[in-house]
């Protein structure tokens, strides 16, 4: 298959999953009013009082979020070139007003290593690669588990089924945090394959990092995964207060799952991961319109604003300059 049709089975693939979960959402919710009755309902009865507050500490949380990117950021490149907070802010921010226009938030990789030194800025990529494989790590291992907690829930499964079930799972978070902790495995790898060998200098940026280091990477993600999903919980428990904590969290960790999985482009995933949101929450809830608005207004916040923000640093690239 040549180059030029991968590429369009690849928009392909993504239009098709765009369309259908904008008609899926429609045909299964907009279209029907019991559900939007039901969430006219409930925000009737919000206290004004109340939606300010947590909505004050959800964007308070944005921001808590990307700091901590910053500092993963900061820490991934030390071994590079020596990088000040702010730097390491700008590059964020830049990063993300990129994501939102490329496919699987590639841009974010161009973004974000501009305000490194010219002769760094490959090294960054590959630098920056780990800091993503290990957000993925996070996203996969408890997405997997949460998973189980689904199927044990909710799926009335015979023994045989959930034993499988299980037993993928656990293969599953095996393998990722094996090959995480292991990433010189993959730097091997690379640099087994012929043509890839001359390149050798930028793979073995990622088999750098040790284990105390790629341990404190981990501990950045972390961190950034229980802010985001506790983001997601204060919204949906504003909006659908009776549902419990961990069902709500467990929920959220599986659709992040299902996502980690699709191709999308930022700033049109949302009804993708809308689908997703609304498919597993109606276990657990009728309030599909409540669950829609929860995930989207999370999307806005927590993308939308920060790559607005990040469009202020774009002023600030010095394509040429940043001669260390």
């Amino acid at each position: 298959m040549t180059k030029a049709a991968k590429k369009f089975l690849s928009i392909l693939l993504k239009a098709t999953i765009l369309v259908l979960a904008f008609v899926f959402i429609y045909h299964q919710y907009l279209k029907k009013g019991d559900s939007l009755k039901q969430f006219e309902l409930s925000i009737n009865h919000l206290n004004h009082r109340h939606v300010i507050i947590v909505m004050g500490v959800v964007i308070f949380l944005m921001f808590a979020n990307w700091l901590v990117e910053c500092l993963k950021w900061q820490h991934l490149t030390r071994n590079l070139v020596p990088i000040t907070l702010w730097e390491s802010i700008e590059g964020v921010f830049c990063g993300l007003t990129w994501a939102i226009f490329t496919p699987n938030r590639i841009g974010e990789y161009g973004g974000r290593v501009m305000f490194l030194p010219p002769r760094k800025r490959i090294h960054g990529v590959f630098a920056m690669a780990v800091g993503s494989f290990g957000q993925n790590v996070i996203t996969n291992v408890l997405g997997a588990g949460a998973f189980v907690w689904f199927a044990y829930t909710f799926l009335n499964l015979n023994t045989w089924a959930l034993g499988g079930i299980l037993l993928l799972a656990v293969v599953i978070m095996g393998m990722f945090l094996v090959f995480y902790f292991n990433i010189k495995w993959l730097v091997w790898l690379l640099n087994s394959i012929s043509f890839l060998k001359k390149y050798h200098r930028f793979f073995d940026i990622m088999g750098a990092y040790k284990f105390e280091e790629l341990l404190n990477i981990m501990c950045f993600c972390l961190t950034r995964f229980f802010i985001f999903s506790f983001q997601y919980y204060l919204v949906i428990h504003l909006l659908i207060p009776d549902i419990a904590f961990h069902d709500v969290v467990l929920m959220t960790f599986i659709v992040f799952f299902i996502q980690s999985a699709l191709p999308s482009l930022d700033l049109l995933d949302v009804p993708v991961r809308a689908t997703a949101a609304v498919t597993l929450f109606a276990y657990i809830t009728n309030q599909h319109i409540a669950i829609i608005a929860a995930f989207t207004s999370i999307w806005l916040i927590n993308l939308i604003i920060p790559a607005i923000l990040g469009s202020v640093f774009i002023f600030n690239l010095k394509f040429f300059e940043r001669n260390i």
